[in-house]
């Protein structure tokens, strides 16, 4: 085999490999965009769930929560808010691994993206 089939082959080689890669990143983007987080707070009083952008698509208040005055209802709704999303990007990690890999280009970026935005939950906050 001389050089010019070496470089053919390995060049036919590097072409699968990019297009395996873009078809489980086109394949992230598909599970992310479905994907959701969701959490509990104050005993089940305070449930949230949010979708793939972080945004609140559902919020559930029972009874109880109107033993709380306003402002700790809203520390406490935020709180629940931030550890769903905190689920989220759990979640999204999750499903890196399983498509593109953690540690690959694609998965660094897209884990870190979703951990800036919604970074784990720690301290006192409770939800």
């Amino acid at each position: 085999m001389n050089d010019i089939d070496a470089a053919g082959e390995w060049l036919d080689a590097w072409a699968v490999q990019v297009n395996a890669q873009a078809a489980r990143s086109v394949e992230l983007s598909r599970r992310v965009a479905e994907l959701t987080g969701s959490a509990e707070g104050r005993d089940g009083a305070i449930g949230v769930t949010v979708g793939s952008a972080g945004q609140v698509e559902h919020l559930e208040l029972d009874d109880h929560v109107h033993e709380l005055s306003g402002p700790r209802l809203a520390e406490e709704i935020l709180a629940v808010i931030r550890h769903a999303q905190a689920d989220l990007s759990g979640r999204v990690a999750e499903e890196v691994q399983d498509t593109v890999g953690a540690d690959t280009e694609t998965g660094r970026a897209v884990i870190h993206s979703f951990d800036t935005r919604f970074p784990a939950v720690e301290g006192r906050e409770e939800p």
